[in-house]
């Protein structure tokens, strides 16, 4: 089926004919026309099966007719993380590249400024996160009485970071009378109870069964002992083969992700990381090198697992277990998109058995053990330095040598000896209780003024008196 049987306008058949898409993927051909026709839609199928244009393609059709006004956005879209909502954006530019909507990106860890400037032109698509959006309309920049569309995406995901109660408060600021579109690639009850309270008369679609995951991706299972020299080891075997044309690595933690990335730059690989801690200016560069090809290996947290399409990913590395089996599909649904193949390896330490055997029960099908693994390239042996072969030596010139060094001797401590003969010997040395200062000028009391023959000074003038005596 073509897109032009899903009641598309000339211009988007136009916009997606440039973007190199003919036909439909199925979830895009099950969801197309019942958006179009305004009714409220569950869509359920694997990541990487575009879900995103099934939501995008009929949203600009239908917000082609109308205006936007100041603050009151006419269409919200959720997303659960900064780089699905960044990945979303780019595809309304994409394929509204013919239409003259508006669009207003709402991320944390970038200027609120710019964002609010865009709410107060209008905007006729609003795509956000539930963290940003809450705080703008808290502060009363942003209304949501005019939103006739919502989309909920990744609704798993939303479950997972805890948004499920922000999803509520959100849904209650909106109008009553509103189109609401909620993918996910799993339905836990919970979802299922938020699907049942916000949506009314929902279609489900389902393109495959809940949680499972594609059958273009083949899986395996590595088992490893727990220390993580080992495990890090296996992944550079891995990482060797000559298939292995660019990779993902999943870690639990960020300090994992961090530690991981520094072991393979020092072995020599390109690797970059994206993980929770790292400013959004810098995660989109990472992912940008990533999709370049400047680097060839991208070791992510589960912040990069939901959503994020990045073609050409050959392989995906689980270097720890997860946690949450859902987690599990979305990480291995990075490789194998778009109907090509893909390759996903899962680490796994005698601790993971509990793990494993949810994701087995969770996807529904027995994963198969790597148990020889293939062998990496010998490093090349260094040659060893041979030993040269001392000549003897005779014992004349060792003696001649030793009187040499000892004639030397004496030359090299007669300056001390003459500095000795200068300085002054111990029993010449003036005694501790003379003062250094002894031989300074005299004080006044102290100077030598000659015999003490009497007055010295002025004689006065009735000492001058003499007596005569008169014969």
């Amino acid at each position: 089926m073509p897109f032009a049987d899903l009641g598309l306008s000339d211009e988007l058949l136009r916009a997606v004919a440039e973007a190199g898409y003919t036909e439909p993927t199925p979830i895009q051909a099950a969801a197309i026309p019942p958006v179009l026709m305004m009714r409220d839609i569950i869509g359920i199928a694997q990541t990487g099966t575009g879900k995103t244009a099934s939501f995008v393609l009929p949203m600009i059709d239908i917000l082609a007719h109308g205006r936007s006004r100041a603050r009151m956005p006419r269409s919200l879209i959720l997303e659960p993380t900064r780089e699905l909502a960044a990945q979303v954006a780019e595809n309304f530019e994409k394929y509204g590249a013919n239409s003259k909507l508006s669009m207003a990106l709402l991320i944390g860890g970038v200027s609120m400024g710019d964002q609010i400037k865009a709410l107060e032109k209008g905007v006729d698509v609003l795509i956000a996160t539930p963290g940003r959006l809450m705080d703008l309309f808290g502060r009363g920049n942003i209304l949501l009485t005019g939103c006739s569309m919502l989309v909920i995406d990744e609704a798993d995901r939303m479950l997972d970071m805890g948004f499920i109660p922000d999803i509520e408060e959100i849904c209650t600021k909106l109008p009553k009378q509103r189109q609401t579109l909620l993918f996910s690639a799993t339905m836990p009850p919970p979802i299922k109870k938020l699907a049942d309270k916000f949506l009314d008369n929902p279609k489900q679609i389902e393109v495959a069964r809940p949680a499972s995951t594609n059958t273009n991706i083949t899986q395996w299972l590595v088992p490893v002992k727990a220390s993580a020299f080992e495990k890090r080891d296996r992944l550079r075997q891995l990482l060797a083969q000559p298939e292995v044309t660019s990779a993902v690595i999943f870690c639990n933690r960020k300090t994992t992700v961090r530690e991981l990335n520094k072991s393979l730059k020092r072995h020599g690989f390109r690797s970059g990381e994206i993980h929770g801690d790292m400013e959004q200016p810098q995660r989109l560069a990472e992912l940008d090198l990533f999709r370049k090809g400047d680097v060839n290996i991208l070791v992510a947290s589960d912040v990069a697992a939901r959503g994020l399409d990045i073609k050409g990913v050959s392989h995906v590395f689980n270097f720890d277990a997860p946690w949450h089996p859902d987690d599990y599909v979305h990480r291995i649904g990075r490789t194998g998109r778009a109907g090509a193949t893909g390759t996903a390896y899962t680490f796994v330490a005698p601790d993971d058995a509990e793990n494993v055997e949810n994701i087995e029960k969770l996807t529904g099908q027995k994963i198969a053990r790597l148990e020889a693994l293939p062998e990496a390239p010998a490093p090349e042996a260094r040659p060893r330095r041979e030993r040269r072969e001392r000549a003897p030596v005779d014992a004349a010139p060792r003696e001649e040598a030793r009187a040499q060094s000892e004639d030397r001797r004496p030359r090299q401590e007669e300056p001390r000896a003459r500095q000795d003969d200068q300085r002054p010997r111990r029993e010449e040395r003036r005694p501790r209780h003379e003062s250094r200062y002894d031989d300074r000028r005299p004080r006044r009391d102290e100077r030598d003024e000659g015999p003490d023959v009497g007055w010295n000074g002025p004689v006065p003038d009735f000492l001058q008196v003499a007596l005569v005596i008169q014969p």
